[in-house]
């Protein structure tokens, strides 16, 4: 299978996240206080240990605050675990092909356990970013203590200012997931009464799979990935797990489904107001059923992580040696930009490619515009980067190509924490290093052939194709066990969303084997048909009961 490398829409601008202005604002409440500190004392060149610390602010903002406490947790433990590598290593060796080989190993590392536990955004790269500039930092042994003590310091201010907003609205984001599943529920309903009529679609065209109809599958399994997380159950999460419900059920009756009432339950879950109430608390039998159930554990998504790791690997070596090859001082500028490119499949991988060499190269100019400014002192020098970094994270969500003209001038200013230095110099470098990145970066992926994307679509199948059986012997029996028809309802759909993942992931490699498209097809038709009879078949026993 021919992947296709596309430009148009590569650059489009996206709307923005919901709550684009949370981790904007959190990382520079974060890095402010730190970079102030080590200001006033005279220190400003400590600041890159304490910011790997405060950059864990980025993290962690769509899950519960629950969850959001130990994922952050994890994700300092990585933060600080990668950088004391980095410093032991640069510390040992002065080898600048040792410090890249170390870089590109643990890029590779970082790319796979944050792709394996699904961190979510920004991923690998603020890790690998920290640690491939901490590798070139001078270094000696008795300094790493203290250094990891100023990132640890920096981390626990970020972890207290991501839980902060807890204490004034404890179940927002699982709020704000419920609503984006019901106006998704409720877009899906209003295209296919726009497109075929009640009466098309009460005879099973919701079966038909549009861009609405996934956009809203994978909303509504978002939100169960959101409310099924361990952790005690309130009566404010049960609420909402109703409202989810509701949104699954219009997914498979679109035409028995009010639009209106799911926007309006949707409108209702903002601020702090009590959540909608809906009949029928059977519903969350299956609920029950599924929390029950023993997690899968993350680490069994490593293996077919491999090639993406090996990927990274490749790719990040080949770009830091082809930097120092050049003559570049900074070759770690050319591995991050590598560790950014890799995405779920070689067309992904080129895309974001595009992105990051157009963001950098505006940035470079926005860099040479505020150079001036931020030599004024060192006030202005933190002060620039503190608004770059609330910059980088308002727009990114737009396109990333979008947030990178901010991260590449606040990059560029990082490194002047230390002193001064010579704007042309450091804007050629930065380009340089870009475009090896990029280039050798992308020539690693298609080398590196993922092949492993087709078994995952195989697998997927076998997945659906259980699913939707056990759900239909639970159809044919006269009175399943409780909760039994509604657990399998919601594995059944999570099986759709990932096959449908796992084909859009294959579709973007190149050197596949054919897809198996007519099952794929038969599958996801046979799966949804099967999910309304759940609905038809729930409705009937309520009206007997």
């Amino acid at each position: 299978m021919n992947a296709r490398l596309p430009l148009a829409g590569v650059l489009r601008l996206g709307r923005p996240s919901d709550i684009w202005f949370k981790p904007a604002l959190s990382v520079v409440v974060a890095v402010a206080p730190p970079n102030l500190t080590l200001l006033a004392l005279g220190r400003l060149d400590l600041a890159m240990y304490t910011m790997a610390g405060s950059l864990c602010a980025l993290y962690a903002h769509s899950r519960p605050y629950a969850a959001r406490a130990r994922a952050l947790a994890w994700v300092l433990l990585g933060m600080v675990t990668g950088l004391g590598v980095a410093l032991v290593t640069a510390s040992l060796t002065g080898s600048a092909v040792v410090l890249v080989t170390v870089g590109a190993l643990l890029a590779a590392v970082q790319k796979a356990l944050c792709d394996a536990t699904r961190i979510g955004p920004p991923g690998h790269v603020i890790l690998t970013f920290i640690s491939s500039a901490a590798l070139f930092a001078p270094q000696t042994l008795a300094q790493v203590p203290g250094h990891l003590a100023l990132a640890l310091a920096a981390g626990a201010w970020a972890w207290l200012i991501c839980m902060a907003p807890g204490l004034l609205r404890p179940h927002g984001p699982e709020r704000r997931a419920t609503a984006h599943a019901l106006l998704a529920a409720a877009a899906y309903v209003e295209s296919r009464s726009a497109h075929t009529g009640r009466a098309e679609a009460s005879r099973g065209a919701h079966t038909d799979l549009t861009p609405e109809s996934r956009t809203a599958h994978t909303a509504v399994q978002a939100a169960w990935h959101t409310l099924l997380s361990r952790g005690a159950r309130s009566e404010t999460r049960r609420a909402l797990e109703r409202l989810v419900v509701r949104a699954e059920i219009a997914l498979a009756a679109p035409a028995d489904t009010d639009p209106a009432r799911l926007r309006a339950w949707a409108r209702a879950l903002r601020g702090n107001g009590p959540v909608p109430r809906t009949p029928y608390d059977d519903e969350l039998l299956g609920v029950d059923v599924e929390l029950a159930l023993p997690a899968h554990p993350w680490w069994r998504a490593l293996g077919p992580l491999a090639p993406i790791a090996v990927r990274t690997a490749l790719g990040c070596a080949l770009a830091g040696d082809a930097s120092l090859a050049l003559g570049v001082g900074r070759p770690y500028w050319a591995l991050v930009t590598a560790a950014s490119l890799y995405q779920a499949n070689i067309t992904l991988t080129w895309s974001r490619g595009v992105q990051r060499v157009v963001g950098n190269l505006v940035g470079v100019l926005v860099f040479a515009a505020v150079v001036p400014l931020a030599h004024l002192g060192a006030v202005a020098l933190v002060l620039c980067c503190l608004a770059f970094n609330f910059g980088a994270e308002a727009l990114i969500a737009r396109n990333y190509w979008l947030g990178s003209i901010c991260v590449t001038p606040m990059a560029l200013l990082i490194t002047e924490f230390v002193g001064y230095q010579e704007p042309g110099r450091l804007i050629t470098e930065r380009l340089v290093d870009t475009l090896v990145g990029a280039v050798v970066g992308f020539l690693a992926a298609v080398a590196v052939t993922n092949r492993r994307a087709g078994d995952r679509v195989e697998l997927a199948l076998a997945a659906v194709e259980a699913a939707r059986e056990r759900t239909a012997r639970l159809l044919a029996e006269p009175r399943p066990a409780p909760g039994a028809l509604d657990h399998a309802r919601c594995a059944l759909a999570a099986a759709l969303v990932d096959l449908r993942a796992g084909v859009e992931a294959a579709s973007g490699e190149w050197w596949q084997r054919a897809l198996p498209q007519e099952r794929v097809v038969h599958a996801e038709r046979n799966g949804h048909r099967t999910l309304a009879a759940t609905v038809r078949h729930h409705r009937a026993e309520g009206a007997d009961a």
